[in-house]
């Protein structure tokens, strides 16, 4: 398992665990001349959810695989939270601005697995 392999299963156990909604990973390994190897999209249901789900993402991929996010957006507003990790860049939205930019509709090419709420 590769380094942004470890890092995806990290970030959707814990978004999983602390009840993201709607987790979605698109691999973009073949998709030609793409910036990223991975993105895992999800929303949570408030402006403290989406700050916390980001809070709890930082950590626990920190703590286990030792990674930081190389960049952090949004962090402010928690309307839409960026934390991009090179290989692997991870949105955490509010479902408005989920509908609004659906980002799942750009990579159509890619594969995408939605993920099942345990």
């Amino acid at each position: 398992m590769s380094g942004a392999e470890k890092i995806v299963e990290q970030v959707i156990e814990t978004l999983n665990k602390n009840k993201g909604v709607d987790i979605v990973k698109i691999d973009l390994r073949r998709i030609e001349n793409c910036f990223c190897s991975f993105f895992v999209i999800c929303h949570g249901t408030s402006n403290t959810h989406v700050a916390s789900l980001s809070d709890y993402v930082h950590d626990e991929v920190n703590e286990y695989t030792g990674e930081k996010p190389l960049h952090v957006e949004g962090e402010q507003q928690a309307q839409w939270v960026v934390l991009d990790y090179g290989n692997v860049v991870v949105h955490i939205f509010q479902k408005e601005q989920r509908d609004y930019y659906q980002l799942e509709d750009f990579w159509v090419d890619a594969e995408i697995t939605r993920i099942e709420e345990n």
